[in-house]
């Protein structure tokens, strides 16, 4: 979910809170790039990727208009992006693909039952009206795709959830208002014999008054990358990385960056999101994953 537009994990969360500040990057891993790809529009965004990393799902489009577009790559070459066959009635965003390739959860503002009138959205004590969200799955068939599924309440609790992101065990982690002061939460909700369970917010530490959202997902949980307007984040938002430890999650690192929308690439250290410019960038994550590798007592 983009915080420029909406006013503005996963692994072991044990609920214990982080309350020390974060630490900054160096300057010398802070070096981000256009990303190569089938995303040539402006708005363009939340690429995410098969595990072959050779069929791509993503958000074109701005505002009410957002819809999910489908490309392939074959022979090293891109194929003109396709409006997914699931998607063109609603506002549809923030696709995310289970790390099996399996299935694919996104945001979408359609009626829960199909019809009537589409969701409204509430945060920061303000209403957006046909702005709401819920998470829905779809499942793939080959290379087609099955009729989406409204994921049940214990997720979708209201009409402003955004932001999914899937782990290999299908625990789910999302983007909620906290009912207390109508800022975005990170939430997740393990997936245990078949069934999503009640969902807990992540300890991340940071004021009450700071909004986390847009979670990108190790497929083992060993590490978290979200943005957030926490300090020293500029009002648009900065990306963090967090990793989890035997007493909860470590204290957020700053990128550095200013972005949203992150995804994982198929290698899992390839991060993917929209920048200032608005258009998809990646950064290696691999600086800072082998420097916590060698913390690490």
């Amino acid at each position: 979910m983009r915080c420029r537009h909406l006013v503005p994990i996963l692994a072991l969360a044990l609920g214990v809170a982080v309350s020390a500040p974060p630490a900054r990057a160096t300057a010398d891993d802070t070096v981000s790039h256009p990303a190569e790809g089938p995303w040539t529009a402006a708005h363009d965004a939340s690429p995410a990727f098969t595990p072959d990393g050779n069929t791509v799902v993503f958000t074109r489009g701005h505002g009410a208009e957002r819809r999910l577009y489908v490309a392939r790559r074959r022979d090293g070459a891109w194929s003109e992006p396709v409006q997914a066959p699931f998607s063109g009635q609603w506002m549809d965003f923030e696709p995310a693909m289970a790390p099996d390739g399996s299935y694919l959860v996104f945001v979408s503002n359609r009626p829960v039952n199909g019809t009537g009138s589409v969701l409204d959205g509430s945060w920061g004590g303000k209403a957006y009206p046909g702005r709401g969200g819920n998470l829905w799955r779809v499942d793939r068939a080959g290379d087609g795709w099955g009729k989406p599924q409204h994921l049940p309440e214990v997720v979708n609790a209201g009409t402003s959830i955004f932001s999914p992101a899937v782990a290999a065990d299908g625990s789910l982690s999302f983007v909620r208002v906290d009912p207390a002061n109508g800022t975005f939460r990170l939430y997740r909700s393990r997936h245990v014999d078949g069934r999503y369970q009640a969902a807990q917010a992540l300890a991340l530490g940071g004021g009450a008054a700071d909004s986390d959202y847009d979670p990108a997902v190790a497929p083992d949980g060993s590490f978290l990358v979200f943005s957030s307007d926490r300090p020293p984040a500029p009002s648009n938002g900065a990306l963090f990385i967090a990793f989890a430890t035997r007493d909860g999650w470590s204290a957020p690192l700053d990128l550095g960056i200013a972005g949203d929308e992150a995804r994982l690439g198929p290698d899992h250290t390839t991060l993917y999101f929209s920048a200032t410019d608005h258009r998809i960038h990646r950064l290696a994550l691999t600086p800072w994953l082998a420097r916590h590798a060698v913390a690490k007592p």
